[in-house]
């Protein structure tokens, strides 16, 4: 933490000083419970079959969580911050945003640790997109714009299509990849429960401690930045002049100006009709960045006007009907936007790497038990435990490189599920039909219970409802 952060708490008052240090404390908290909640995932495989034990088991995990949230990147981050919309993002500097931040938060920790406790498991980016739906929605309600209106429904569809279909890819991929192993590796002892005292082949104890670290890692990449996301969203809302540019680059300044001046004169050729209204919303951009070295010789009120303009930018180029050619020579000067206001400061990766990493290592029983014996008839097998995590794995990564947020949980219940069926073990349904409802309350209820929380805060906080 720099300078300008403690700049930015001291010119807090005592009240939000506090608001806010509780609500990085529910964050960190939520991405701590994360840990725990999805342990499971990556340490059941080699928990029975006997591959580690338990405690060697989730040191790893968490070792790895804690490598995938600082080498994992930041753009699932922000994918979670866009599910609200644009005109919330800029109007944020208000007492109802902080009670926002703080609902969403509670929502989705609430929901998480009663599902833990109950063994199921339930997805964290649910409750989390749940929870932010819900304030969202709950906000538009409250100022009368509509219910519907008060969330980004074209971020949502695209995430929620991710969420949706990654269960089933990891169910088929699970399936089709056991099947595979089976024409291949001959070995009958891959596929069959181990016994009483038994442990693993070299190779394939290699093979499970080797999926279990890429589950644990993948989980890390694309789940830490779900709680970057989360603590993004406290630092627009608490503390917005300190969050709205990227002060640390120097060289961002004068390429945001400039790209603010090609996109001027590319607009003016390629689109003049709308040239005019666009061309007015970047103004503000080049004239208060004239002359400036760095972000950081802008005043922190102007550091928020220029934020306010490049989301009031990006909305009208979003509702403006330009050509694909001429959006493409856009494009470069377009990610200049994009790099001096989606950044996510150094103390805020750390800290998730440790929250997740840290609660990984605790807690894990609970699922661990559901996901090994409650899915299948039978104990799970070498093979099944290796298959299941190579998909899961795989999926998630994949996930992070197109910038999705998916479901550890769902993707690896999903893939052991998919090899009980491939190996013809036998499925319990009635564990399938729990893990089921929980996947289809789990939006619902995250929603309805931000969406509560943000109502009864706003009425009973001062000033929540200017």
């Amino acid at each position: 933490m720099d300078t300008t952060f403690w700049q930015a708490i001291s010119q807090l008052s005592p009240g939000h000083q506090f608001g806010f240090a509780f609500a990085l404390f529910v964050a960190f908290g939520f991405e701590f419970i994360n840990g725990f909640h999805d342990t499971a995932n990556a340490v059941t495989t080699v928990i029975y079959t006997r591959t580690l034990k338990p405690t060697p088991a989730v040191i790893l995990s968490g070792f790895c969580n804690f490598l995938g949230v600082l080498l994992g990147g930041t753009m699932v981050a922000f994918a979670i911050v866009n599910l609200l919309p644009v005109d919330l993002l800029i109007d944020s500097s208000s007492t109802r945003a902080i009670v926002m931040v703080l609902s969403l938060l509670l929502a989705g920790v609430i929901w998480n640790l009663g599902t833990w406790w109950m063994g199921l498991p339930v997805s964290s980016s649910h409750s989390l997109i749940g929870s932010i739906v819900g304030v969202g929605m709950a906000n538009s309600l409250l100022t009368n714009r509509g219910i519907f209106a008060g969330v980004n429904w074209h971020q949502i569809r695209h995430v929620g299509m991710a969420l949706l279909i990654s269960p089933l890819i990891g169910f088929a991929l699970a399936t089709g990849l056991l099947l595979a192993m089976k024409r291949v590796l001959k070995n009958p002892s891959l596929y069959q429960p181990p016994g009483e005292g038994d442990e693993p082949p070299h190779w394939i104890r290699g093979v499970l401690l080797a999926t279990c670290g890429g589950v644990s890692f993948a989980h890390g990449s694309n789940d830490g930045q779900k709680g970057m996301g989360l603590i993004l969203l406290v630092l627009i809302g608490f503390m917005p002049t300190y969050y709205a540019l990227d002060i640390h680059h120097a060289d961002l300044v004068s390429n945001m100006r400039a790209a603010a001046i090609e996109i001027g004169e590319i607009l003016d050729e390629e689109n003049p009709n709308d040239a005019a209204a666009i061309n007015a919303e970047l103004a503000p951009i080049v004239s208060m960045l004239e002359g400036k070295r760095s972000f950081s010789e802008v005043t922190p009120a102007q550091r928020w006007q220029v934020r306010q303009a490049i989301y009031q930018f990006r909305k009208r180029i979003a509702e403006t009907t330009i050509s694909p050619q001429t959006r493409e020579k856009m494009e470069p000067q377009l990610r200049h936007f994009s790099r001096s206001i989606e950044f996510v400061p150094l103390w805020v990766v750390v800290g998730v790497a440790l929250a997740l990493g840290i609660g990984t290592m605790i807690g894990y029983q609970r699922i661990v038990v559901t996901i090994a014996e409650k899915i299948g008839k039978t104990h799970l097998t070498y093979a099944q435990g290796a298959a299941a995590e190579v998909v899961a794995a795989t999926t998630i990564l994949l996930a992070d490189f197109y910038h999705l947020p998916v479901s550890t949980t769902h993707v690896l219940s999903s893939g052991i599920a998919g090899t009980m069926y491939a190996n013809r073990s036998g499925l319990q349904s009635a564990t399938l039909k729990k893990i089921a409802l929980a996947w289809i309350l789990t939006l619902p209820a995250a929603m309805s219970l931000s969406g509560a929380l943000f109502i009864m805060g706003s009425y009973l906080i001062p000033g929540a409802m200017k």
